[in-house]
């Protein structure tokens, strides 16, 4: 066994023996060399707007309607980090918590991540190449003109954990071993030094850094809505365990108390909904604080432990809730806009930001004093002359599907002025990823111009979909996936039940595990769509399952089963959507990155070959230099003009 111990410096940004683990996904993505059709590499476009006011507006502008985003309030709550993607890229800014102008801080890749240093000495952030995911980390301080290298940049993939309290080391998890599995590494800020302190299988994540102590809180996968808990050691390296339960559970959202007694966390432990709890280290107690019918998640605490706040997922729109735990009362929570919170908390001090996105309010930002019961809002949505209350908020429905199993979704029907003809609209039915995903209603740029346009928006949250408790998330789990994909059938037969839309005008859309479903969908039901919309989707379960990243793989083994198996390999290459190819019938749009470390770009490759050769219609959009999602603006307007443009024309949108 190798070394565990290395330097950053020593290795030229190289952590330890790294080339084995890009071999797989270097396997995987061999044949892009090969593709025969240069035609298929989309062209870049560069931003030229239509007049603002002119009706319907261009793509364009939907597509650059931005904001601040992933915000993080600094230690003592005197300034906000934020990324913006205002340059074409997600860069990191920061703007004071009080209100004030920002300041951008990065100007290279796009920023993947970002932390503060526990002792406010600067932000951590995180970039990767083109999209493959693999980050380095640097740390830069508050006013932009000092930087240096924390972690270099390698092929192994890393995942950031915690900061110890004092700042000086850090720990985080990574496949550098073996390319396969994240074993836990801590490390010395200054020196660049890192020990690899606990050597795990599949995925073991450092989370959180006890005050006053040298453990760190590690969850292992255990599918993906769940993961047992460990506490491991940094010093004795010895790994406690603190929740494994017979059934599965969720524990997220990590926080300590300022002195390392116990910590708050989101979790689903004996219930359906995930509840806010303590433990308490010494009783190895678990108490609830609240337990409602609703998934709750962005835990923080704040102000020196004084204060907590967190939100709850009630049909997929978030209520904010706060406790004052030093006089042990709720405080009324401040008036923002509905929609999706993202929350972070002030180490030192009693404010925390507020994040909301909404199909109105996309990037608005705020920070709240809980002390002085003070709103300030520091940031807001650029909606590149768009009028943000001009957006569609979809109305929440359930219905049943045919074996009684309630089904969800997000309805958004055309305004008015957008309707060209008398009558229903088409649709769109939309398919999130994950699976364990949740159609939630956040702004979608495509989905607000497509509405602009005419055309109907159904965003299903079918079985394996989170937000609807434990049982509900885990009926798409190993045998049970088709049963997913008949739920597409089971939500077209009830749309064209319900009238409001035309469901004989319709297309599936959705990516990643949404681009599998919208695979599988148009082989399963040749007739039932006019246009399919294909993002990084699988197609050939048996290599998409033993090719997937590690952290895919350490979820794998529970979401879908041991690919070794004979009878689960047989299995799964019955309902590998090119095992179905030659049924498809429906005009395609498929778009995948070269290098995506997820769904090898092979996978949709195969798709596009085998249903040209079949004489149906296919545009693809093959991306030299993005991976599992376009992040780039130029690239991202190329795309979505022309899926917007097959998707007009297939459903007969007239302009």
């Amino acid at each position: 066994m190798q070394d565990a111990r290395c330097s950053v410096r020593a290795v030229g940004a190289v952590l330890c023996t790294l080339l084995i683990g890009a071999l797989s996904i270097r396997t995987a993505h061999a044949e892009d060399a090969a593709w025969p059709w240069p035609e298929d590499t989309p062209k870049t476009v560069e931003p030229a707007l239509d007049l603002a006011g002119s009706f319907p507006a261009d793509v364009m502008r939907f597509l650059m309607v931005r904001g601040p985003a992933a915000a993080a309030i600094s230690p003592d709550g005197e300034y906000v980090a934020y990324r913006d993607s205002v340059t074409g890229k997600p860069q990191l800014w920061v703007v004071p918590a009080a209100g004030g102008l920002p300041r951008q801080l990065t100007f290279g890749r796009g920023v993947t991540f970002h932390r503060w240093h526990p002792e406010g000495a600067g932000i951590l952030y995180a970039t990767d190449r083109n999209g493959n995911e693999r980050e380095s980390y640097t740390l830069i301080s508050v006013d932009g003109t000092q930087e240096r290298e924390v972690i270099g940049y390698h092929e192994a993939f890393i995942r950031f954990g915690d900061f110890a309290p004092n700042g000086e080391r850090v720990a985080f998890s990574s496949t550098a071993r073996n390319g396969t599995d994240y074993d836990v590494y801590v490390g010395d800020v200054a020196t660049g030094e890192y020990e690899r302190i606990y050597e795990g299988s599949f995925a073991n994540y450092a989370q959180a850094w006890q005050p006053n102590g040298s453990n760190v809180i590690v969850t292992e996968t255990r599918g993906e809505d769940a993961q047992d808990v460990y506490l491991l050691g940094t010093r004795s390296r010895e790994k406690v365990a603190l929740f494994v339960p017979e059934i599965a559970s969720a524990y997220e959202e990590f926080e300590w108390l300022p002195d390392g007694s116990g910590f708050y966390l989101a979790t689903n432990e004996d219930r359906e909904f995930s509840g806010l709890a303590f433990y308490d280290l010494a009783s190895e107690a678990l108490a609830w604080i609240d337990e409602p019918e609703w998934d709750v998640s962005d835990v923080t605490l704040f102000g020196d432990g004084r204060y907590l706040a967190w939100t709850v997922n009630v049909n997929g729109y978030d209520e904010l809730r706060l406790l004052d735990r030093e006089t042990n009362t709720r405080l009324a929570a401040p008036n923002v806009p509905p929609g999706v919170y993202s929350i972070a908390g002030a180490d030192h001090a009693p404010v925390i930001t507020i994040g909301v996105n909404g199909p109105r309010n996309p990037r608005d930002l705020f920070t709240y004093d809980v002390a002085e019961a003070r709103l300030t809002q520091v940031g807001r949505t650029t909606w590149v002359g768009l009028d943000g209350e001009q957006m569609v908020i979809p109305e929440a429905v359930s219905f049943p599907a045919q074996d009684d199993v309630n089904l969800f979704g997000l309805m958004y029907l055309p305004p008015g002025a957008a309707m060209a003809t008398e009558g229903a609209p088409p649709v769109v039915l939309r398919v999130h990823g994950g699976p364990s995903g949740q159609a939630r209603p956040n702004f979608d740029a495509i989905d607000q111009y497509l509405l602009q346009r005419g055309i109907a928006i159904f965003d299903l949250n079918f079985r394996g979909s989170t937000g609807y408790g434990k049982t509900f998330a885990r009926l798409d789990n190993k045998r049970l996936r088709p049963n997913a994909v008949r739920d597409v059938a089971d939500t077209m037969a009830w749309l064209a039940a319900d009238g409001r839309v035309d469901a004989s005008r319709a297309a599936i859309m959705g990516g990643s595990y949404g681009g599998y479903m919208t695979n599988a969908a148009v082989g399963a039901y040749p007739d039932m769509f006019d246009a399919g919309v294909s993002f990084v989707g699988v197609s050939d379960w048996v290599r998409a399952l033993e090719t997937a990243s590690p952290a895919l793989k350490a979820s794998d083994r529970v979401e879908y089963g041991d690919i070794n198996d004979p009878d689960d390999r047989a299995f799964f290459r019955t309902i590998s959507p090119i095992e179905h190819v030659d049924d498809i019938r429906t005009p395609m749009v498929f778009s995948h990155g070269v290098n995506d470390p997820r769904d090898p770009v092979a996978e949709s490759d195969r798709m596009v070959r085998a249903i040209r050769d079949n004489g149906i219609d296919v545009v693809y959009l093959r991306w030299p230099d993005e991976g599992h999602s376009i992040r780039k603006l130029g690239n991202r307007i190329a795309a979505y003009r022309i899926i917007a443009d097959f998707l007009e024309d297939k459903l007969e949108v007239t302009r």
